[in-house]
């Protein structure tokens, strides 16, 4: 069988480009057998010396594509601000710049018209296809991802350092943390952790040990103890490195390590460092803040496809408070940077106060919080209304001065969107009342209240299927009436995992978008309870119930579902 028509094109261009002679063309067309792309490939390179690059411009003339050497492209923190990286690993594909509408995307099959059509309808942008080679592009996603060595040697080192009876008394010249051991521990603590996908450090000390910490997907599990006597050398070595004082063990320390500084890897992330006394020692918890990392698009954050909708409506409101709400690592910056990513344009001025700065944004004007010389949120807040600005981000409202100013700011045509520490939508306008803010102000100036929790996402590789009966069957037909198959975790898990059952986590939302009968009953100042019947009326699903839609399409577990968010009453 002749090579087939593609191929035959490719081929013919090679020849019009004078990399082929016709005697050539005619010798690889004639090859009785129909060679795949990459013997193709093979052939080409080994017996007729056309280059890599060069089959990859004949490729593109074939198919009527502009080609694109992949291999020179250098990723950027911006490279998957609008494509998430794991689709685009998943599809290989990569995007390599934007031009006005138009998102330029990089893929290896072009034949697959599903992935241009998928890009175009999660960020909105026209997509203009570029033809690269398969294996650059994998190769993107795969180069400097190697995990880093085990801890075996440098702690065996560290044995030898520390060798001493382990009932003696630390004396303070046996803390050491110039030594080599501690300066590689430290380092390498912070690298196992970030490719491992951790969110959190903790090093904890006890009588006789010390404990690292890992919390990955949310749930925290052990991974490596020290001799007692490493402790103090190590955490002085962490507050080195954050420029904190480390003769102060007395006292709670806050700091920040920019980790480019001690690492020759290519991992540019900064760490938030608290450090507190504890009973055995000092403890120190490190949130890793990744700048690689960029915003992920809305449609990726977990929202409902009727959420995803009504939330889009509301942040293109010109005026008005948009608030979020839910506990630590809830997923809130994240939600409120993909929010202004998407609404963020050239005739759009907006301004953030941010503590700390997680993410640095193209195009928007980032303010980094400093209690001690006195920049609050409600200095940078009455600063911003001076800076005629168009939307405002403020990191959190703690205390009633920055409440009233955020409410005067929405109330004075100014988009402001901010979170707080609340546990559902509706219980946030009591929160602001007990703040000491008037409910008819609140009612004129609220837009949202998104309420949000993270869950696992049950392992897709090996999830097990099964038909709820029983209370597991009542629980969903209650909430959201519906009964049929769902998946389980599978307890031995695999290795895509790491034998947990879970791997990577997604939002769930409680979406309260005020309506005149919101704004009659926050103005009467009716109870939590009676708020959230009227938000449930006009629209809103429970934070309950948008967990097991989320168990329903087969995202996570019943058993995480309900560990997440207890149900309803």
């Amino acid at each position: 069988m002749p090579l087939g028509k593609v191929q035959s094109l490719i081929v013919s261009k090679l020849e019009e480009m004078g990399r082929l002679s016709p005697e050539q063309r005619m010798a690889i067309t004639g090859v009785p057998d129909d060679l795949s792309g990459d013997a193709l490939d093979k052939l080409l390179q080994e017996q007729y010396s056309v280059t890599q690059l060069q089959c990859l411009v004949a490729k593109a003339r074939a198919l009527n594509l502009a080609p694109f050497n992949v291999a020179r492209y250098k990723l950027t923190a911006e490279t998957f601000e609008r494509v998430p990286q794991e689709f685009c690993q998943e599809n290989v594909v990569l995007p390599v710049g934007q031009v006005g509408e138009f998102l330029l995307v990089a893929l290896a099959n072009p034949f697959e018209l599903t992935i241009s059509t998928k890009i175009q309808e999660m960020t909105g942008k026209r997509v203009v296809c570029l033809l690269g080679r398969d294996k650059d592009i994998r190769e993107k996603f795969t180069k400097g991802a190697e995990r880093p060595a085990g801890f075996d040697d440098v702690v065996e080192q560290i044995g030898v350092e520390f060798a001493t009876e382990s009932d003696g008394e630390l004396r303070e010249d046996e803390v050491n943390e110039d030594s080599g051991p501690i300066i590689q521990l430290s380092n390498r603590i912070i690298e196992d952790a970030y490719f491992a996908g951790t969110s959190d450090i903790h090093i904890e000390p006890q009588e006789k040990e010390i404990i690292v910490r890992y919390r990955i997907d949310g749930v925290c599990q052990e991974k490596l103890r020290l001799p007692a006597k490493v402790g103090p050398a190590l955490i002085a070595r962490l507050k080195i490195m954050c420029n904190l004082d480390i003769s102060e063990r007395r006292l709670p320390q806050d700091g920040r390590i920019v980790f480019k500084q001690y690492t020759k890897k290519s991992l540019d992330i900064d760490l938030r460092v608290s450090t507190a006394p504890l009973n055995h020692g000092e403890g120190v918890v490190m949130r890793i803040l990744d700048k690689q990392k960029s915003t992920l698009p809305l449609p990726s954050l977990g929202f409902s496809e009727e959420n995803l909708r009504r939330y889009r409506e509301v942040i293109r409101q010109p005026y008005g408070m948009i608030l979020h709400c839910g506990p630590t690592g809830s997923g809130k910056s994240m939600t409120l940077y993909s929010a202004l990513n998407e609404i963020n344009a050239p005739d759009i001025v907006i301004r953030t106060a941010e503590d700390p700065i997680e993410y640095t944004l193209n195009g928007i004007n980032q303010m980094q919080m400093h209690r001690q010389i006195g920049l609050t949120f409600a200095t940078a807040l009455r600063a911003f209304l001076r800076q005629d600005p168009d939307i405002i981000l403020v990191g959190e409202i703690r205390d009633k001065e920055t409440a009233a100013i955020a409410v005067e700011a929405a109330l004075t045509g100014h988009l402001l969107i901010s979170t707080l520490h609340t546990n559902d939508a509706p219980s946030t306008v009591a929160r602001l009342t007990d703040m000491g803010i008037e409910p008819f102000m609140i009612s004129s100036g609220l837009l949202a209240v998104c309420a949000q929790r993270l869950m696992r996402r049950v392992c897709k590789t090996c999830r097990v299927v099964y038909e709820p009966v029983g209370r597991e069957k009542a629980v969903l037909e209650k909430a959201i009436g519906w009964s049929g198959q769902i998946y389980r975790h599978n307890p031995k898990g695999c290795p895509k995992c790491g034998s947990s059952g879970y791997k990577g986590r997604v939002g769930i939302h409680e979406l309260m978008i005020t309506n005149e009968e919101l704004v009659e009953a926050i103005n009467k100042e009716k109870d939590v309870t009676e708020l959230k019947k009227i938000a449930v009326r006009g629209g809103m699903k429970t934070l309950h119930q948008d967990s097991l839609l989320k168990v329903k399409d087969g995202l996570t577990t019943l058993e995480e579902a309900i560990a997440t968010v207890p149900p309803d009453l």
